[in-house]
C-alpha cells in the first residue's frame, strides 16, 4: 500500500508536468497532426488499440478479486465498461475521423498511460479503499453517479453531432452551432472531465481523484487549443463563444 501512495504522488506530479507542457505543444493528432512525430498509423486503429486495456485489464483485475468484489465494485465496474467499450470499441468505428491517420507515438504513449491508469483504478479501488455496505444508497454516491451520467452524456452527444455535421455537410471541419457547441468550442472535453470528476466522486477515492486530475491535464489545454484553432480556421467563428467552461474560458 505504501508503494501504491508513493507512486500515486509521483503520477500527480506528472500530471502536472503534463499539464503545463501541453499548453506549449499540442498533442499531434486529429486536427493537430503535424510531421515530426514518427511513422503514422490507421488513426482507427490506433484509437482501439490504445483504449483497448481499459476494458481488458479492468476486466482481468475483476475476475482476479472476484472472490473479494462487492456489490459496489460491481457497479464501478459496469460503471467503467459502459464507457470504455463504447470509447473503444464503438465510438472509432462510427466516428468519422478527417485525419485518418496519427503518429504511432501518440498511439504508444496513450496505450501505456490507459495500462497505468487501469492498474490505479483497480488497484485503489477493489483492493485499497473501503465501502460500507450500504456506499450505493449514500448521497455521496448518487451525486456523483449523476454528475458522471450528465458528463458522459455531453461527452458523447457533442461528439456524435460533430458526426451528423459531417455527414450533412460533408468531409472536413465545420463550425457546429447546437448543443453546448453554442458556448464553447470543446464540450466533448468538457463532458468528460465532468464525468471523471463524477468517478472520483462516486468511488471517493484516491484513484479516481488521480484520473480526474489528469482529465483535466490533457484536455484543458487541449481544449484551447481547439478554440484557438477553429478562430483561425473561420473568420466568421462566433466571438462569444468560450473554449472550455461556458462563459468563463
Amino acid at each position: 500500500m505504501n508503494i501504491f501512495f508513493g507512486f500515486i504522488i509521483f503520477w500527480i506530479l506528472v500530471a502536472f508536468a503534463t499539464f503545463v507542457y501541453l499548453f506549449y505543444v499540442d498533442a499531434p493528432y486529429g486536427r493537430h497532426i503535424r510531421k515530426g512525430w514518427g511513422n503514422n498509423i490507421s488513426a482507427r486503429a490506433g484509437w482501439v488499440v490504445m483504449e483497448s486495456p481499459c476494458v481488458v485489464l479492468m476486466i482481468i483485475y475483476a475476475w482476479l478479486a472476484q472472490d473479494k468484489l462487492l456489490d459496489v465494485h460491481k457497479i464501478f465496474l459496469t460503471i467503467w465498461l459502459i464507457h470504455y467499450v463504447h470509447r473503444s470499441f464503438i465510438y472509432p468505428f462510427i466516428i468519422d475521423m478527417t485525419n485518418p491517420k496519427m503518429p504511432i507515438s501518440i498511439a504508444i504513449s496513450a496505450f501505456f498511460f490507459n495500462i497505468v491508469n487501469v492498474n490505479i483504478q483497480a488497484l485503489g479501488i477493489f483492493y485499497f479503499t473501503d465501502y460500507a455496505q450500504d456506499w450505493l444508497n449514500s448521497p455521496v454516491f448518487f451525486i456523483g453517479i449523476l454528475i458522471f451520467t450528465i458528463g458522459m452524456f455531453i461527452n458523447i452527444r457533442s461528439d456524435y453531432l460533430i458526426v451528423s455535421l459531417r455527414k450533412n455537410n460533408g468531409p472536413g471541419y465545420h463550425i457546429p452551432n447546437k448543443f453546448m457547441h453554442r458556448y464553447i468550442s470543446a464540450p466533448n472535453y468538457f463532458g468528460e472531465i465532468i464525468e471523471w470528476i463524477g468517478w472520483a466522486i462516486l468511488t471517493w477515492s484516491i484513484a479516481g481523484l488521480v484520473f480526474a486530475l489528469w482529465t483535466i491535464a490533457n484536455l484543458f489545454p487541449r481544449a484551447l487549443a481547439h478554440h484557438k484553432w477553429y478562430q483561425e480556421k473561420f473568420a466568421d467563428y462566433p466571438k462569444n463563444r468560450k473554449a472550455i467552461i461556458p462563459r468563463i474560458i
